[in-house]
């Protein structure tokens, strides 16, 4: 991926005009008063791994899969927030490993973290780089080095069970690398995040990945049914029946641990058969409200679509509702409704005609195929917006929580209001305040709830960065206070410890050290990652 943004850098996305007249006219957005740093202006943090460590290391994994290059530390350096990508595009590499070890077996793996271990040596566990929660950053202070574990060559799928309906995957697998094995098999995980082109499926297990039809096929953790840990004091192997009541699930613990416990080495994982047809569509209804109501229905009485979701009425006069439109704006649009359907095509046809009927019934005013198969098209485009918007003189973030039902206005209220306070910032000469652009959308829903995703856009101080952090803080609590929770699939990571912390209360903290300090007792795995 771009070291500095996201992606391809051959994608990246020019700034519709329509969008940089919003910017400058409604927001104040200006150009940034310096260009961003070029790849050889990246000041990184001085190698601290000794010859002893160095040599240990080149002796597990062999010494071409121990890297030390500027490039690789580079590119190995933080994940894909804003905050991230403000750093780097500074020229800001403090926050880079000494060395990227890329091993290629369990047995490898295990070796690595106990040289780590003996030596005290960070370790941070490498997927696709994509984490948006500070989730790839760990605490130099008290340890010897710190390493970045690549599992890019763990990337194999290992069997396929086709009566069972399961499949044996290493945890460096991309999304689309998985998918095009398993299509060889007629089979697919329908599992298709924002990240999916450059994720993998250990960092999906390990953050608890939620993907665009989790109404059809559910979250990445639902399709985990068996997986083994790699510590540097043993090996945990989970999971030798679908469901159990031996004692509490612990494939559990290790689904949503973001390599605090362990490396995920293997998963078995859930799949399904290749859908004979894909159908997407859009529906208007006259408010978020409205729109949410019948998304409740949906989820709770049926029929359910493979994908579900619903833009405010913000999101959908912008253009982020159908991503490849950005700037198409509409003044009178009130609120788009993207659903999809997957299979068989008798039962997809079956579906279609049972929901219209629901929705209609409904309020909700059917818009035909051209919003959903537009939303399908440029469905990973929008973290290259993110990239424009930030060089145009622009903060841009996004932020997602999930709650029952019955708290969606209070929460959804709570986090724009917040947002809405905390990011005023002054326009041009004038000095007027000028209040930040807020935009929500439901992608995920339950019969008992549902998730909220916010993206905001507003000006540039003289510290993003500041701005960002105070914005963050005073919507965290806002969000604790509203009843939601910290993250629904974006995970923990840093960003959200301690607002984690108050979500699972005192015992909840004093467990998972207990688990952390059984697992990893000298604290090497990603040192100030998750545990409060």
């Amino acid at each position: 991926m771009l070291w500095s943004g996201w992606g391809d850098p051959a994608k990246a996305a020019a700034l519709p005009d329509p969008v940089r007249k919003l910017l400058r006219d409604l927001l104040g957005v200006r150009e940034p008063a310096a260009p961003p740093a070029t790849f050889g202006e990246v000041r990184l943090h001085p190698g601290a791994l000794s010859a002893q460590v160095s040599d240990a290391l080149c002796a597990a994994v062999g010494a071409e899969h121990v890297r030390t290059d500027d490039d690789t530390r580079i590119r190995h350096t933080r994940g894909k927030s804003t905050p991230d990508l403000l750093l780097m595009r500074a020229g800001d590499g403090s926050d880079s490993p000494d060395a990227v070890v890329l091993p290629g077996s369990h047995e490898e793996v295990v070796e690595v973290l106990r040289v780590c271990a003996r030596h005290r040596v960070a370790v941070v566990p490498f997927g696709g780089g994509t984490s948006v929660v500070g989730g790839l950053v760990a605490t130099r202070q008290g340890y010897a080095g710190v390493i970045a574990l690549d599992l890019a060559r763990l990337n194999g799928l290992l069997s396929v069970d086709p009566e069972s309906m399961v499949a044996d995957v290493q945890p460096g697998l991309r999304g689309p690398q998985a998918e095009h094995l398993l299509a060889g098999h007629g089979l697919t995980l329908g599992h298709f995040p924002q990240s999916y082109e450059y994720a993998t499926l250990g960092g999906f297990a390990a953050a608890r990945s939620s993907g665009q039809a989790s109404a059809g096929y559910g979250r990445f953790d639902d399709m985990v049914v068996g997986l083994t840990l790699a510590t540097a004091h043993g090996t945990l192997d989970l999971g030798r029946a679908p469901k159990s009541a031996a004692g509490p699930d612990l494939r559990q613990l290790v689904l949503g641990s973001e390599g605090a416990f362990g490396v995920i080495t293997s998963l078995r994982l859930r799949v399904r058969r290749v859908p004979a047809e894909k159908v997407y569509e859009g529906w208007r209804f006259a408010s978020f409200q409205e729109g949410t109501a019948a998304l409740r229905r949906l989820a709770q009485d049926g029929p359910m679509p493979t994908v579900l979701r619903l833009s405010d009425e913000a999101e959908t006069m912008v253009g982020l509702a159908k991503p490849g439109e950005i700037g198409g704006f509409q003044t009178d649009a009130g609120c788009l409704a993207v659903l999809g359907y997957e299979g068989e095509t008798g039962e997809v046809a079956h579906r279609r005609e049972l929901t219209a009927a629901t929705l209609s019934n409904l309020g909700g005013v059917y818009l035909g195929p051209e919003p959903g198969e537009t939303w399908a098209r440029g469905r990973f485009s929008a973290p290259y917006l993110r990239d424009a918007l930030l060089a145009a003189g622009a903060t841009v973030e996004t932020l997602e929580t999930a709650c029952f039902w019955s708290g969606i206005p209070k929460l959804y209220d709570a986090v724009r209001m917040v947002l809405g306070a905390a990011l005023v910032t002054s326009s041009g000469s004038s000095a007027q305040p000028t209040a930040p652009l807020v935009m929500c959308h439901i992608s995920h829903v339950y019969p008992t709830g549902a998730s909220l995703y916010f993206t905001v856009v507003t000006a540039q101080t003289a510290d993003p960065l500041a701005q960002w952090a105070t914005a963050k803080r005073a919507v965290n609590e806002a969000v604790g206070l509203a009843g939601g929770t910290i993250s629904h699939h974006h995970g923990v990571g840093r960003d959200h410890r301690a607002a984690y912390a108050t979500e699972i209360g005192e015992l909840g903290v004093e467990i998972l050290r207990a688990v952390k300090d059984r697992l990893d007792p000298e604290g090497i795995l990603n040192p100030g990652v998750l545990i409060p």
